[in-house]
């Protein structure tokens, strides 16, 4: 009984992945079709649109595609918060979208959001009179040192994904190389032939030339 209960939990768990995944490209192409159509918008409309597919992403679990466009609508936000101050975005929202991309592996994008929130953080306390306190030094020194990591990340997996590649490379030229050798066995096989027929018909040559003298000198 227990055995059939999870044979079919398992099932329905493989089901609800398959519609999320259906569901999750679904979004995807629609959601660029829509911002292609948009692309001629007002900043104000296309951060709407933005917005609504980042909470659509969000409600389906598609991170990659959550994350992309949340930094779009926070860039969005950036350009036109002169108009809607309420539209300014923080550094601690460009340092929480910095962890979240970290967090999830997409390094390069984790480094820009740091970078953004140092700009912030740095365009805030030149704005302020006296002193920067510690505490804001301290935040400073800690978004430095999420953004080295994540450059050092970056770098890594780069380093990693070409070394991928000359291992592929590698393992495909070990592959050929009975094919070539075979090739180049064929190929020395050939001339050697070729030189041997030609080696022959010299001495025919040779031979009939030494007939015809014997002949003539009959």
């Amino acid at each position: 009984m227990s055995k059939s209960i999870s044979t079919e939990a398992s099932l329905f768990a493989s089901q609800i992945e398959n519609r999320r995944s259906a569901l999750r490209e679904l979004l995807r192409s629609q959601s660029m079709a829509v911002l292609v159509e948009t692309s001629v918008e007002t900043a104000d409309v296309k951060l709407r649109i933005v917005e609504f597919f980042v909470r659509a992403f969000a409600l389906i679990g598609d991170v990659e595609s959550c994350l992309a466009l949340k930094y779009e609508a926070l860039v969005l936000r950036e350009a036109i918060h002169l108009k809607d101050r309420d539209l300014q975005v923080s550094y601690e929202e460009w340092l929480t979208f910095g962890r979240d991309s970290l967090n999830n592996g997409f390094y390069t994008i984790a480094v820009r959001g740091f970078e953004n929130a140092l700009v912030c953080i740095k365009s805030h306390t030149n704005v302020d009179p006296g002193p920067v306190a510690a505490p804001v030094v301290d935040t400073i020194n800690d978004i430095k040192r999420l953004r080295d990591i994540a450059t050092a990340l970056v770098a890594s997996h780069s380093v990693q994904t070409q070394s991928a590649e000359y291992l592929k490379r590698k393992a495909i030229s070990v592959d050929l190389k009975p094919g070539l050798s075979s090739t180049h066995k064929k190929t020395v096989a050939s001339s050697a032939f070729r030189y041997g027929i030609k080696k022959r018909n010299i001495q025919k040559l040779y031979h009939s030339r030494a007939l015809d003298r014997d002949v003539s000198g009959t």
